[in-house]
């Protein structure tokens, strides 16, 4: 038996830039305001470095619920559905988070989206598993 990642190996890819592009972000404030560590009191710095670090403690998870459910035999179009709301929400988010420290719409949007890819991946997994038994 073949196991193939392939889509989860796509969004797995494509949020790694994304990834690498909210550090690139981390670091080019750090250069503007002149602060190593923490935020220096900026705000923007500040900003940056949560939108990064809930990216890290979040998309993890979401990408091992993804490859389980992709090996598990899911199909390929609710992969990529999944996988694309999960990608345009991160985007979301980010954008959310840098225009303001306040209610964002894009930020809830983001974190909504994130959370129902989640939840679907969390339930239809178990689901799977059940009935595998």
């Amino acid at each position: 038996m073949v196991v193939s990642l392939s889509i989860t190996g796509l969004y797995t890819s494509l949020l790694a830039l994304l990834f690498v592009g909210l550090a690139i972000n981390i670091i080019r404030l750090r250069l503007q305001f002149k602060a190593g560590i923490g935020d220096g009191g900026h705000q923007p710095l500040a900003k940056a470095i949560r939108v990064h670090g809930n990216f890290a403690e979040y998309i993890p998870m979401a990408l091992i619920m993804l490859g389980i459910y992709e090996v598990n035999g899911a199909s390929p179009i609710v992969l990529h559905a999944l996988g694309a709301i999960l990608f345009i929400g991160r985007i979301l988010h980010a954008v959310g988070l840098s225009k303001t420290t306040g209610v964002s719409k894009q930020r809830q949007i983001g974190m909504l989206s994130l959370f129902l890819v989640m939840l679907i991946l969390a339930v239809e997994n178990i689901r799977l598993f059940i009935t595998a038994v």
